[in-house]
């Protein structure tokens, strides 16, 4: 065993444990995660790029063992509920900048994912961009359609008034260029 491993490995008869003072990151991205899912406001320490990027990594890709797979996709769900956290967090401090990577991160990670679409389109919204809240729900509208053959709930609608009685039609007419733009 060499110099590195005897330091953060200790090895029994038995066992294979880390020793004191090795931490995970997964634990340290966990345990931030559920900070920013606590009530009230995050921390601004938390609202940075560094938090976006921890909580834009994936655990283990590209393993597919059943117990993996599991573990990730719980992951998964708990880091896009505090990306979705870490946006709402931004659009409070007015750092739409911010906001905007947040809600990218989160929607790279699952596009088809309406509250990701949601915060993105409610920081355009907050920042008074409204033609780029429009072009987000419209992409989304798109790709829905074109992958699930579903429209954008009303929820999703109400927040671009301008949208609210979409047409199944104009969704049903995308081509798949439309849907890349």
């Amino acid at each position: 065993m060499d110099r590195v491993s005897r330091r953060t490995l200790r090895t029994t008869p038995g066992s294979l444990e880390l020793t004191r003072g090795v931490t995970v990151d997964l634990h340290d991205a966990q345990a931030l995660a559920h900070r920013l899912l606590r009530t009230g406001p995050p921390e601004a320490i938390d609202l940075g790029a560094t938090a976006i990027a921890t909580l834009s990594l994936e655990l283990l890709p590209l393993w597919y063992d059943e117990w993996v797979l599991l573990e990730a996709e719980d992951w998964r769900q708990l880091r896009l509920h505090a990306l979705e956290a870490v946006v709402n967090g931004l659009v409070q401090a007015s750092r739409f900048g911010d906001a905007t990577a947040a809600a990218a991160a989160v929607i790279r990670a699952d596009p088809l994912r309406e509250s990701a679409q949601a915060a993105l389109i409610r920081v355009h919204l907050a920042e008074g961009n409204q033609s780029e809240a429009i072009r987000t729900f419209d992409r989304f509208s798109r790709l829905l359609q074109a992958d699930l053959g579903l429209l954008p709930t009303t929820r999703l609608r109400e927040l671009v008034p301008e949208r609210a009685n979409h047409s199944p039609h104009t969704a049903a007419q995308a081509t798949p260029e439309d849907i890349l733009r």
